[in-house]
Order: structure tokens, then C-alpha cells, then sequence
């Protein structure tokens, strides 16, 4: 790894991680190499001091990135009513080369999402949901991608070693972001928009990264929410984190607010195949 970063100093870091990719074969059950995954760890192993990487070219203003608004993110006339007026739900994927969706997703979240808008590392599959019945307007935005690397509660759960979890995260997705536009007050919605992606994701998942994911997973922060959705769509859930951040492989607290853990199990005897 110091060679490459060291023969292929001219061409960025970006080259250098999916040349790592390349040799390595460090790549999804796919064929597509991790280069983010391996961007990062290049990154780490710099900051640790075990080789150099090439400076940062100078394309710009860096920093947290900013989501222009636009009237489309605009707020919408008021959708109420029960879940069942809505039917037939429609969850229709972003898709990397529909510019505008994607766009326009990552800004109703940036907007209007507790969190924001940030960028997804690893796999990921993000979402619009419309209902037929009303003309097909946008009523909310689901992100499913990598799961975090290490949950107590769940990890008990399953019941596994570190060469087990190791073997087998991948088929764990982490519910990363789920957003009801805030004009949209229909009960039961949640929960069935929830119904909806169990069913869905596994098949949208497998032909992208090829693999079928077994458990969904989500973190929910108890300072806002009760967790009532996930409760009422069969999530189960299995205790409270301590505060780390998702992606915490060094035990540093980044985030003081513990989340609860939620889980979802997409075949029967989950915690063995995990194992």
C-alpha cells in the first residue's frame, strides 16, 4: 500500500484507492470494488502515520456540503388521513443517473431531516415514496445502506464472534435516514411504508450488490422519537446504545445522545445464518 501511494502520487488519492482495489480484489460480492471503503482507510492509515498520501488537489471551497433549496423542496398542501386512503404505495428508487430525483431527495432531506443530508459510504439504496391514488405525489424519502460496525445490543443478539461479524455485517442494512415530509399527517403511514421496504429491499438489494440481506437495523434517537412505527411494523427492539457514533471503531464518543436499536428479521433463524 506505501508503494502504490507512493507510485501513483500524481494521479490522487482517488486513483490510488481503486488501484489498492484492483490488487487487493477488495471488492463487493458485486464485482465493484469498495474505493470509498478504501479512501477512508488510506485517509486513517495516513493520520496514523504509516505512509503519505498525495496533498488534496485544489477544486474548490472544502467542507460540510451545501444543498441549494429549490421550489421543488418547497413546502406542499397538506395530505391527511388514515394509510389505507393512500393505497396503493409506491417505492420507487433513486437511481444514480436520474440527476433530478436524486437531487431533489438529498435536499427534502437536507431540508427537512433532523440530520441533514450527508453522504453515504459503503452500499446504499435510497428511496421516494408516492401514493398511485393522489397522483402520485412524494410523501417521504427512505436511505438504506452499510451497516454500524459494532452494536452491543445487537451483537448479543445474534449471538456472534468477531470472525463471524466480520464474515457476515454485509448482510445487515441499517435504516439510515426515513423522512415524512412534515406537510404529509396520515396515520399509519409509518409503519406501512415500513411493511412496504421489507418486502422490496431484499430484491433491490441482491441485483445491485449481490448478496440478499438477512436483518434490517435502525437507530432512533429516544430524545425525539418513541420509536412507535418500527413497534407497530414488528421491529424488535433490543436495548439502547452507549453513545458512540455508528461508525465508532475506536471507541471515541462523537455523539452523547444513546439510540435505541431496532431490528428486523428478513428469513426465519436470522441469528444462525448470521452465525
Amino acid at each position: 500500500m506505501r508503494q502504490i501511494a507512493c507510485d501513483c502520487s500524481a494521479v490522487g488519492v482517488t486513483e490510488i484507492a481503486r488501484t489498492l482495489c484492483e490488487l487487493l480484489e477488495w471488492k463487493r460480492p458485486s464485482g465493484r470494488g469498495k474505493n470509498q471503503e478504501c479512501r477512508q482507510l488510506l485517509e486513517r492509515l495516513q493520520h496514523d502515520g504509516w505512509l503519505q498520501l498525495p496533498a488534496l488537489r485544489n477544486l474548490g471551497p472544502r467542507g460540510p456540503r451545501r444543498i441549494a433549496r429549490t421550489t421543488p423542496s418547497e413546502p406542499q398542501p397538506e395530505i391527511t388521513g388514515v394509510a389505507g386512503e393512500l393505497d396503493p404505495l409506491i417505492l420507487s428508487r433513486i437511481e444514480p443517473h436520474h440527476v433530478g430525483d436524486s437531487r431533489l431527495w438529498n435536499e427534502l432531506i437536507d431540508r427537512y431531516h433532523y440530520l441533514g443530508y450527508r453522504v453515504p459510504v459503503g452500499a446504499q439504496l435510497r428511496y421516494f415514496v408516492r401514493s398511485q391514488r393522489l397522483g402520485e405525489p412524494i410523501l417521504a424519502c427512505l436511505q438504506w445502506s452499510s451497516p454500524a460496525w459494532k452494536m452491543a445490543p445487537r451483537d448479543r443478539w445474534i449471538g456472534w464472534n468477531p470472525q463471524q461479524r466480520v464474515r457476515n455485517l454485509q448482510y445487515i442494512v441499517n435504516n439510515s435516514r426515513f423522512l415524512i415530509l412534515p406537510w404529509v399527517q396520515v396515520a399509519g403511514l409509518a409503519s406501512q411504508i415500513l411493511a412496504r421496504c421489507a418486502r422490496q429491499l431484499p430484491q433491490d438489494w441482491e441485483p445491485l450488490y449481490g448478496y440478499r440481506p438477512l436483518l434490517l437495523e435502525t437507530l432512533v434517537d429516544a430524545r425525539r422519537f418513541s420509536g412507535t412505527c418500527y413497534r407497530a411494523a414488528n421491529w424488535i427492539l433490543l436495548g439502547q446504545t452507549q453513545g458512540r457514533g455508528r461508525m465508532d471503531r475506536r471507541h471515541r464518543l462523537h455523539d452523547a445522545s444513546p439510540k435505541w436499536v431496532y431490528v428486523y428479521p428478513l428469513c426465519r433463524g436470522v441469528q444462525i445464518r448470521l452465525r
